[in-house]
């Protein structure tokens, strides 16, 4: 970690957290909430690293007013949640489950009254069961779906939320659920999964209309990115490299932008209807970046079913996840994205950005994580260099408040900026939350330095 003190960001820059509903509410079959995808993956054996489920997660569903608490105490200017569709509509159709839009109801109005603005996210991951037993995203009655979900939630929230986010990692969802399979719904369908990202995206060109015809509030949507490394200098390692970088980081982007798909193998023209592009294209007011680490590709080898080798890149730091630190590359990414889509690209805000470490209570029951600190410390300062550089940066979201369920990694891996006992679910703010709250704190106008 830097001894210099943390550069001052501009007038207005969003101080944020991240969650999201499957992975801490908890209470999957309260109040009407129907089934998703990752309840029914979890109960398939082998699936998930050690055997859990989030049936109870974080409980955040009962306590909520706690977590707001921890919000309001970190000096947070905005909470990055997201809305369970099951909680919402418990079968994918049809009207919508009055109790589970009480409960994003109540804790809008608590966020607010903390100060605190509430940015929602409609979709991250936990499509409605039945969705998924008509063919899920690989159908495209899902996407319109989705955009009459949307209108439900902002019929009753969009008064008071303050930025929606349609879809999170679209390609995430797509590659780890639907081309490898080691995500919900557990299908392995590598680049015959192409209907998949077209569907998402078609679903949050429809969402944003539907949004634009409730609310004023800006609309975005949360892509991950990963800068590509070529290891190799080989023109069979640059092409993989290059088909990497269009499917991970121009496949959810170029069409968002106005630019179509990128070529790619597997891409199949029929599953695009006349008009598709246009509504994909429609204008967003931030895009929403999530970043973790770059990846390292070359060459596939002879006999691979995919067009690239991924490889680990070696000489960083590694989290507890094995991910490389990897803050540089938050910074080339930043400028990749200001390079490759100029005057294109609307304001950019990081909706994602964190590090799993295993933490834990000392005998005092204090929880010290010096390496979340060094590593938030070093991926501000790329964000503020990109600032400098000249791209147009207006937040950063730490994922995630709480320690909460991993996804397939279960109860494993804590990226939280408060320690969550899971047996008596206590919450310990970590020094990671401190350390924050005091650099959010300085950057506030008129603020001591």
């Amino acid at each position: 970690m830097s001894t210099a003190p943390m550069p001052q960001f501009p007038t207005g820059f969003r101080w944020g957290v991240s969650t999201s509903a499957h992975q801490i509410e908890g209470a999957t079959a309260v109040d009407g909430r129907g089934p998703s995808i990752w309840d029914t993956f979890a109960r398939s054996p082998g699936r998930i690293g050690d055997g859990s489920t989030g049936e109870v997660a974080c409980d955040h569903y009962h306590r909520h007013t706690e977590d707001v608490a921890l919000l309001a105490g970190l000096g947070v200017s905005a909470y990055r949640f997201s809305i369970a569709w099951p909680r919402v509509q418990p079968t994918g159709t049809g009207p919508a489950n009055p109790a589970g839009l009480d409960f994003y109801d109540r804790l809008v109005d608590e966020l607010l009254a903390a100060g605190v603005d509430p940015v929602a996210t409609l979709y991250h991951w936990d499509l409605p069961q039945p969705l998924e037993d008509a063919d899920g995203w690989l159908h495209r009655e899902t996407a319109a779906r989705f955009a009459e979900y949307a209108d439900l939630a902002a019929a009753r929230l969009g008064d008071r939320v303050r930025l929606w986010i349609t879809l999170n990692e679209p390609f995430v969802h797509m590659s780890m659920g639907y081309g490898m399979g080691v995500h919900a719904p557990g299908r392995m369908m590598l680049f015959d999964a192409f209907p998949v990202a077209h569907h998402q995206l078609l679903g949050h060109g429809l969402a944003v209309a539907a949004l634009r015809a409730r609310t004023a509030s800006p609309v975005a949507i949360a892509n991950n990115y990963s800068p590509v490394r070529v290891l190799g200098d080989r023109d069979a390692d640059r092409a993989a490299g290059a088909a990497y970088e269009a499917l991970h980081n121009r496949l959810f982007t170029d069409p968002l932008l106005g630019r179509g798909y990128p070529e790619l193998p597997g891409l199949d023209p029929r599953v695009i209807h006349p008009g598709d592009l246009d509504t994909i294209a429609a204008p967003i007011d931030v895009l929403g970046v999530n970043y973790y680490n770059p990846t390292g590709v070359r060459a596939a080898e002879e006999g691979s079913p995919l067009p690239f080798d991924l490889v680990p890149l070696d000489g960083y730091p590694r989290t507890a996840f094995d991910w490389p630190v990897a803050p540089d590359g938050l910074h080339e990414l930043l400028g990749w994205l200001h390079d490759t889509y100029g005057d294109a690209l609307p304001p950019i805000e990081i909706t994602e950005s964190g590090c799993a470490y295993d933490d834990a209570p000392d005998a005092d029951g204090q929880v010290a994580d010096p390496e979340r600190i060094a590593y938030l410390d070093r991926h501000l300062r790329a964000v503020r260099a990109a600032i400098d550089d000249g791209v147009d940066v207006r937040g950063y979201f730490v994922w995630s408040l709480l320690d909460n369920w991993e996804w397939a990694e279960g109860f494993t891996k804590r990226f939280g900026l408060v320690h969550v006992d899971y047996a008596t679910q206590r919450r310990t703010p970590k020094s990671s939350y401190t350390w924050l709250r005091d650099v959010i704190a300085a950057s506030r106008p008129g603020s001591a330095r």
